[in-house]
């Protein structure tokens, strides 16, 4: 999956009137949800084949108070955060990671589909798989069996 990133958002925030969240099962995020914190993460570790790696993400904080129903969280507003944001934290054009309070702190990728942030579960998966013993999954064809099945061969 393609995450977006930072400038792809500020520009689409151009074609945006109204700011819209989603989950990907079509769950639409309460209008009242506000931005609370827009923050530069930087990870340095070490993956599973010994390799040394470092990230850096942005991270939105996206907060919706239940009783608030009267607020909703403006485009021009939240133009300001990023500008300010970007000067102040040195963002460039990272990958974007959305926080949400969930069961506990939930974390997606995020994209764009018919003026609708949609929010895209993460997942993981092993860095350095040719290094740790889990074996590739290897795609066969029909064309790479032809000719090597034959009744008497005890494969069909």
């Amino acid at each position: 999956m393609q995450m977006m990133k930072f400038n792809e958002f500020k520009n689409s925030l151009k074609t945006q009137t109204e700011l819209s969240f989603a989950f990907e099962n079509g769950n639409k995020i309460p209008d009242q949800f506000h931005i609370t914190e827009v923050g530069l993460e930087s990870k340095k570790f070490i993956d599973c084949g010994g390799n040394f790696r470092f990230e850096e993400k942005v991270v939105f904080q996206l907060w919706v108070m239940n009783d608030d129903e009267d607020h909703r969280l403006s485009v021009d507003k939240l133009n300001k955060i990023i500008n300010q944001s970007e000067v102040q934290l040195g963002i460039e054009n990272m990958t974007i990671v959305i926080e949400y309070q969930g069961n506990t702190i939930e974390r997606y990728g995020i994209k764009l589909s018919e003026n609708t942030f949609i929010l895209i579960p993460l997942t993981t998966s092993c860095l350095a798989p040719d290094q740790c013993g889990i074996p590739s999954k290897k795609k066969i064809s029909l064309s790479d069996l032809a000719g090597t099945c034959s009744p008497k061969s005890g494969c069909c």
